[in-house]
């Protein structure tokens, strides 16, 4: 079975039944809303609740925030760990950059769009496009 990084948004309502679903696949599965250290996801509201009015210069300081390091390091070590990325439409910039770098380290990624997107070419770098978590 495949060790899995599944990279979508916190928003994202389908992102913890793929989780779910992929483990009952068999597969061991990284959630990065569960990380296994048990401390729960990263979030900027536990650096800062006032987090959305920073200016650039507030938010360049608060990626060197422990809390910040502690949380990029749990989901990289996520990245480098899984074999394969599937990143679960709709997401932001952040599950798009952990594909493009996974991809990029040679991994294999497959993007679940469970409900009408707009097209996006440059996914064309990916090794399957679906609407079906069974594919």
């Amino acid at each position: 079975m495949a060790k899995i990084y599944v990279a979508s948004s916190w928003r994202n309502s389908f992102q913890q039944d793929v989780v779910l679903f992929l483990r009952k696949q068999g597969h061991d599965v990284y959630d990065f809303k569960n990380p296994p250290h048990g401390k729960g996801g990263f979030a900027w509201s536990d650096i800062d609740e006032n987090w959305e009015d920073w200016n650039t210069k507030q938010y360049t300081e608060a990626l060197e925030h422990p809390i910040a390091e502690y949380g990029f390091n749990s989901d990289f070590d996520g990245m480098k760990w899984a074999d394969v990325c599937v990143m679960v439409l709709p997401c932001g910039r952040s599950a798009n950059t952990e594909a493009g770098w996974m991809k990029g380290s040679g991994k294999r990624v497959f993007v679940y769009s469970p409900k009408k997107e707009e097209p996006e070419l440059m996914y064309k770098l990916y090794d399957l496009v679906s609407d079906s978590m069974f594919e």
